[in-house]
């Protein structure tokens, strides 16, 4: 089993619509490439939300007397998240240790098989996870997404240097206007840390309403972007 390139989705504000667009970058290139997701925000996992799979759950098999999760495949990509684990009813209060632990397992526990791709879906911040992500998973790339809202901009600065820190290297930044409005936001001070742009995505209801089968066509240069980066 081997897993080609680890790309790391971040954000250090919520609401910007980071797993969203995990979501269609993973469903775009699972047109030509094996995918797999992992969504590594323990806090408030949405990936089995995004793609109606609420009501399934990773098997569980037993290797050499250990426990391994194979993970839920829709749609041509591998998925596993504290989602499935986790009772609905139940929040997550984990301290450091216990979220870094929870990531550290769903990472090794899973049984991905074979992957173009893996999509990590950060959870918003810089804390515990990022550290735990760079450590134990350690991704090739990180890809940031960002809104043209001024503390959106701001804050994705802290994953910057975070990840500059951690020696990850980042593909650039993606802008994504849910907010429907006219941008006037130029990312100017996130290009001056030498971040690329590499693409705007622009107001879409089907994506606003988690309705991923129509994709825009941006999501078609995203994927090349990634495919040249890689």
């Amino acid at each position: 089993m081997a897993i080609k390139k680890i790309i790391a989705i971040a954000s250090a504000k919520g609401g910007v619509g980071k797993s969203s667009i995990t979501a269609a970058i993973a469903l775009n290139m699972a047109k030509t490439s094996k995918v797999g997701i992992l969504d590594a925000d323990i806090y408030g996992p949405n990936q089995h939300i995004l793609f109606n799979i609420e009501h399934l759950k990773p098997k569980v098999i037993l290797k050499k007397d250990k426990k391994y999760l194979e993970p839920v495949v829709t749609k041509d990509i591998a998925i596993n998240s504290m989602g499935f684990l986790l009772d609905e009813t139940k929040v997550a209060i984990w301290r450091g240790p216990m979220l870094s632990g929870a990531i550290r397992q769903l990472m090794n526990s899973t049984l991905w098989g074979d992957l173009d791709y893996l999509f990590v879906d950060m959870p918003p911040g810089t804390g515990d996870a990022y550290l735990t992500v760079a450590s134990e998973i350690k991704p090739d790339f990180a890809l940031l997404v960002t809104t043209a809202n001024k503390l959106a901009v701001h804050d994705i600065q802290k994953s910057i240097i975070l990840f500059n820190k951690l020696d990850i290297k980042m593909m650039g930044f993606i802008g994504n206007n849910i907010a429907n409005i006219q941008e006037t936001n130029d990312f100017g001070s996130i290009k001056e840390l030498g971040i690329s742009h590499i693409s705007s995505i622009p107001f879409n209801l089907d994506i606003y309403n988690s309705n991923l089968d129509n994709l825009p066509s941006c999501f078609d240069d995203i994927s090349k972007s990634i495919e040249e980066l890689v």
